[in-house]
């Protein structure tokens, strides 16, 4: 099984669309495998790194989002997204599975949901970041993040961080989402505050221990069609 890591495990060609991740902090938590496995399609395993399984909460800005060829539209391809999510893995390759993604842009919503399956919902936010500081605030979420010192990722956080696929669960079948950027730029981050819905509108109860925080200023993107998945033939739980 090609696993998560720093690079990406193939190239994307051709890309459907190309964006910015930018201003990205990654917030995680561990978490009971038993909690998470109802949101787990059949055919995926949950993936367990480091004794656990994990959720992440990203908050970003997407920007510059457009299909090759053609330009981005002015301040309309650039907007917040916060996502919650959990790692899993299909025969071949390991990934993400959204939980719930609330997005600031009703035709990408409304796109994701309806080709995909993927969990989008419409909410309006805003972002910022400093040398040393990121700030999010959209409805039902607010946080703070202090951002420290770059820092090369140790195996877990380059696990946590480093996906090169999405999966979801669409017109009767799993499908695998491939993705190509850059290795993160990551540096050390730490919480200052968070408040947040996200959890309670997955359906997951609140994170319970510190979170695991890191923030980067950005990659670039290319994000491929999707492929139907090496689904397995049993319910399991995927070590790294």
């Amino acid at each position: 099984m090609r696993v998560s890591g720093q690079l990406p495990d193939a190239r994307v060609r051709p890309a459907l669309s190309l964006q910015r991740w930018e201003h990205l902090t990654f917030v995680h938590w561990r978490y009971p495998a038993e909690v998470l496995w109802p949101f787990v399609p059949r055919g995926l395993a949950l993936q367990v790194l480091d004794g656990d399984a994990w959720v992440g909460l990203t908050p970003f800005v997407l920007g510059g989002l457009r299909v090759p060829g053609v330009p981005p539209v002015p301040r309309w391809s650039t907007f917040v997204e916060i996502n919650l999510r959990t790692y899993v893995a299909d025969a071949r390759h390991d990934g993400v599975l959204f939980l719930r993604v609330h997005c600031a842009r009703r035709a990408v919503v409304a796109l994701f949901r309806a080709g995909l399956g993927l969990p989008y919902g419409y909410v309006p936010g805003v972002a910022g970041a400093t040398a040393g500081q990121a700030t999010y605030a959209a409805a039902g979420t607010r946080g703070e993040v202090e951002v420290g010192a770059s820092l090369a990722p140790d195996g877990l956080v380059a696990s946590l961080t480093g996906r090169w696929a999405a999966f979801t669960r669409h017109a009767g079948a799993v499908w695998r989402i491939p993705v190509e950027h850059e290795p993160w730029p990551l540096h050390q981050a730490r919480l200052v505050s968070l408040r947040t819905d996200l959890f309670a509108r997955a359906g997951l109860p609140d994170p319970v221990g510190d979170a695991v925080v890191h923030f980067s200023p950005g990659v670039h993107v290319r994000i491929g069609a999707p492929r139907p998945a090496a689904v397995l033939p049993h319910r399991s739980t995927a070590p790294l």
